[in-house]
């Protein structure tokens, strides 16, 4: 065993096989984000958070109008969660549109 090479971790022998198994099963490497890519997700970060702070303010004044019945609060409550839900998918799938240098407008309905 040569000398000048230091022995490696577990972890980095796990990393390589692990790499190893993304190359023979077709998976591209991550390349780093460029600066165009980590502003247009900021971007979408931003526009995710107004949008859920309206759906919550949106929530809120709901939730006030119900009179307290339990029914219509629940189903205040679930429509509130999908439509969290939803919105943080999106971000999701936009971001790694990003990532893939897609441009998230393009793939929209």
């Amino acid at each position: 065993m040569p000398k000048d090479k230091p022995l490696k971790s577990a972890y980095e022998l796990a990393m390589e096989r692990l790499r190893a198994e993304d190359r023979d099963s077709g998976v591209e490497e991550q390349k780093p984000l460029t600066e165009e890519r980590k502003r247009r997700i900021a971007e979408l970060r931003q526009a995710a958070q107004a949008k859920l702070a309206e759906i919550e303010i949106m929530h809120r004044d709901q939730i006030a109008g119900a009179g307290g019945d339990p029914e219509e609060i629940q189903k205040l409550e679930e429509r509130y969660l999908k439509d969290r839900r939803r919105v943080e998918s999106n971000l999701e799938t936009n971001v790694a549109l990003v990532k893939r240098g897609e441009d998230p407008d393009s793939a929209e309905d």
